[in-house]
């Protein structure tokens, strides 16, 4: 409760998480609405002029991460739940936005899209850059990224999975 005894809401962090090609975009939208706002690093990175093949050059990666933060902040500091659309590879990432919506007093839930490699690495195959969420991936660089993949685990906090086939 707040000093005038009503309730304060808080916020809700939704990182969504899982390797190239997993439907986590797809899912994102389903966890977004009127009341989720939807932060998506490849919609940032589409809007930088980064929309023909990735991985970033260093420098432009480092500057869409600042602004996919930036932009999850500003959401969070405005007291709206948040949805993440990004790859959160690692438990670090992870545990890198979970202190964000701590600070921002906000409860955080890593949703993982699981889905079978050869599926996650056609749909990869498949792009063709036509929009922000179809990024093509050299067969290679798509394989690194799922073989590198960090699947998280509920000893991170809370954690929901869903299936991305």
């Amino acid at each position: 409760m707040d000093t005038e005894g009503s309730v304060t809401r808080v916020p809700t962090l939704v990182l969504m998480c899982g390797p190239a090609g997993a439907g986590k975009s797809t899912h994102a939208r389903r966890y977004a609405d009127a009341d989720r706002a939807l932060a998506s690093v490849d919609e940032l990175a589409w809007e930088a002029g980064h929309a023909a093949a990735h991985p970033l050059p260093e420098d432009a990666a480092r500057r869409v991460a600042t602004a996919l933060r930036s932009r999850v902040e500003g959401l969070l500091t405005d007291g709206r739940d948040v949805v993440v659309d990004s790859s959160f590879w690692s438990r670090a990432s992870r545990d890198e936005y979970r202190a964000l919506g701590r600070a921002h007093g906000a409860n955080t839930l890593v949703v993982y899209v699981e889905t079978p490699r050869e599926v996650a690495l056609a749909r990869v195959a498949a792009r063709t850059a036509a929009h922000p969420h179809d990024v093509v991936l050299a067969p290679e660089v798509a394989t690194s990224y799922h073989d590198g993949f960090e699947v998280p685990t509920p000893d991170e906090g809370p954690l929901e999975v869903v299936r991305g086939w």
